[in-house]
């Protein structure tokens, strides 16, 4: 299990290769490894790869991604497979660097999760991600020969967070941002939804919760994992029941305690949330995202919409493909996810069309406003193409209510008399997130973001709704919201709403599909899901009971989409109470601190949904 942590995270995410025998970058780039001081006195390890051509008359732009996940391979005669953003960037030229974060791998100091942002730095004591990006842009400028004395920044995932607070350096040399899939605050993307805890990251808390003792170029975290034993999380977590027990494995895990101690919305977390501190900013952002990203759908969304409403004179953009999480950095030819095809090369497409245009305008053209790039480049998963939007949500998008009636259809308008249909949640047979046991051991819970929903649509614990076959095409795009009026026998309760489209009977199976075994005809493909714990219907820094068997609004707000549900398919809604282990099971019975709940607080309940529930969405003409 330590290999596959370990190579998940250097391979998949960051693609990078210890090889040093003939490949591009090192027979057209050097290499040298520095460290930069910080003003508080902290050395960051960084690495630093020039074009060998770079001279005083060939100058080049600067390109920085600061990252916790090890900026291997070390040494000055290893190179990585590629240099920068992608293959296209690192052929076209640029002066690239990467930067262990402080308390991770060769760099000093102590690691903190989703540093807090200090906006009032008093003294060089006074350091966050912000101050580190702007010590070390300006170390590079003066420091690094043949620069042209602009900067850019990427970053997918966490790097993407280190990308985002970097904005906030103001730095005058850094003129383009692209944060990609960044993580924006823990307790609404990433480890939790809404509060609710991902427990399917529960083999990753070695990752962030183990402190070095010395700086390294190995991953010292691998000594605190632990073989479960099985490749079935969902029977592994399970038995392993309340989350109280996970002191089994992580008692001197800093960062689970850290979690298990804070169940609320409090300071802790919300020194951590990034998007908050976006007020005028200076260079030039394109928030990148993909609409089948597991772990941080929202935060691409969030900050893209933070700064449009804090600076909308800012150069600030937005581009949400067909991928999941970072998968646009790298091309996979014929794109699916899951079990959906989308088409070919859309990775390359965006590496030369989209992100190269934008770094290359900003770092090596005129850097004026007219980039050439939309405000909003969104592609429609449903039509299966790119479209382009002035602004996002659409200017043209109007609100459209679906009710979902007690009979299990979705009406257009409201119901002209009361009506409701019950389930009764079980935690001790929570529904699986996903059919697919293989992937419930993983660093992420990759495909269920587009998978088949008729496993749990067939399940007396899952309320289904859907619409008559659709006569025309129906484009979903922008913001959903779904008030629900429930009610509920326990004091507590989750509530997860699903977003589906079902396709015809008739759907043919795409020839190169992953999985042989899959049916398109009638597929069930997820949309869009969300987790509301009806705890924090009303604030998520004071929880509060439910009062039993008493009609309650409970709004749960699922991101965003670009969706056309095609004629002659149906839209689709679900609505339950467990998504295990994708997140951890409510015990239904109020308690101040879930994590600290025991066995017996796991109850029974019955969840009422009324006639008068609606999802609000956004549709396009």
């Amino acid at each position: 299990m330590k290999k596959i942590y370990f190579f998940l995270l250097i391979v998949l995410l960051f693609n990078l290769s210890a090889s040093a025998q003939s490949n591009y970058a090192s027979e057209n780039y050097t290499k040298k490894d520095v460290y930069i001081t910080m003003r508080d006195g902290i050395k960051l390890f960084t690495s630093i790869y020039t074009p060998k051509d770079a001279s005083p008359q060939k100058k080049y732009p600067i390109i920085m991604q600061r990252t916790c996940y090890s900026v291997a391979p070390y040494g000055d005669n290893r190179f990585p497979r590629t240099l920068g953003p992608s293959e296209t960037m690192m052929k076209e030229g640029y002066i690239v660097v990467y930067q262990d974060v402080r308390g991770r791998y060769k760099s000093e100091g102590t690691w903190t999760n989703m540093t807090p942002v200090i906006d009032n730095k008093k003294s060089k004591k006074n350091v966050d991600e912000g101050s580190d990006t702007y010590d070390t842009i300006d170390w590079l400028v003066k420091n690094v020969a043949n620069n042209n004395g602009k900067v850019g920044q990427w970053g997918i995932s966490y790097p993407g967070f280190y990308t985002a607070a970097g904005i906030l350096s103001n730095h005058p040399a850094l003129k383009a941002s692209s944060p990609q899939a960044p993580i924006s605050d823990f307790f609404f993307d990433d480890f939790h939804h809404n509060g609710s805890l991902l427990e399917s990251y529960f083999f990753t808390y070695p990752l962030f919760g183990v402190q070095k003792t010395d700086t390294t170029s190995k991953a010292w975290y691998v000594n605190q994992m632990f073989n479960a034993g099985t490749k079935d999380g969902y029977q592994f977590l399970l038995d392993l029941g309340p989350l109280s027990n996970a002191d089994k494995y992580y008692k001197d895990n800093f960062f689970w305690q850290e979690t298990v101690n804070h169940p609320n919305y409090d300071d802790f977390w919300q020194k951590r949330s990034l998007p908050r501190h976006f007020g005028k900013v200076k260079p030039a952002v394109m928030f990148v995202g993909g609409w089948f990203d597991a772990e941080d759908l929202s935060g691409p969304l969030d900050m893209y919409k933070k700064i449009q409403k804090t600076d909308p004179s800012a150069y600030n953009t937005i581009v949400m493909g067909p991928f999941g999480h970072g998968r646009w950095s790298r091309e996979t030819g014929h794109t699916f996810h899951s079990n959906v095809y989308f088409g070919d090369s859309i990775a390359t497409f965006y590496q030369k069309n989209i992100e190269a245009k934008f770094f290359n305008h900003f770092l090596k053209g005129n850097g004026d406003k007219n980039s050439g790039l939309p405000e909003a480049y969104m592609y429609n998963t449903g039509k299966k193409e790119w479209e382009e939007f002035a602004q996002w949500p659409a200017a043209n998008a109007s609100h459209q209510k679906l009710y979902l009636n007690a009979d299990g259809k979705i009406a257009m308008s409201a119901p002209a008399s009361a009506g409701s249909v019950s389930y009764i949640s079980d935690p001790a047979k929570p529904v699986p997130y996903t059919e697919d046991n293989t992937t419930t051991m993983g660093f992420t819970p990759h495909n269920y973001m587009s998978e088949d929903q008729r496993f749990a649509g067939r399940r007396p614990d899952v309320l289904v709704y859907q619409t008559d076959v659709l006569q025309d095409d129906l484009t979903l795009g922008g913001e959903i919201l779904s008030h629900l009026k429930i009610a509920s026998t326990g004091t507590d309760a989750d509530f997860i709403v699903k977003l589906i489209d079902v396709y015809p009977p008739d759907e043919p199976n795409n020839p190169n599909q992953p999985n042989k075994n899959i049916l398109m005809g009638n597929y069930w493909q997820m949309v869009r899901s969300e987790v509301m714990p009806a705890r924090f219907r009303n604030s998520f820094e004071k929880p509060e009971a439910l009062v039993p068997d008493q009609k309650t609004d409970v709004n749960v707000r699922l991101q965003d989409v670009l969706h056309t549900f095609k004629k002659g398919h149906r839209l689709m809604v679900q609505v339950q109470s467990t998504c295990f282990p994708l997140f951890a099971r409510n015990p239904q019975k109020f308690v101040p601190n879930p994590y600290k709940a025991t066995a017996s607080d796991y109850i029974k309940a019955t969840e009422t949904v009324f006639n008068d529930s609606f999802i609000d969405v956004e549709v396009l003409k």
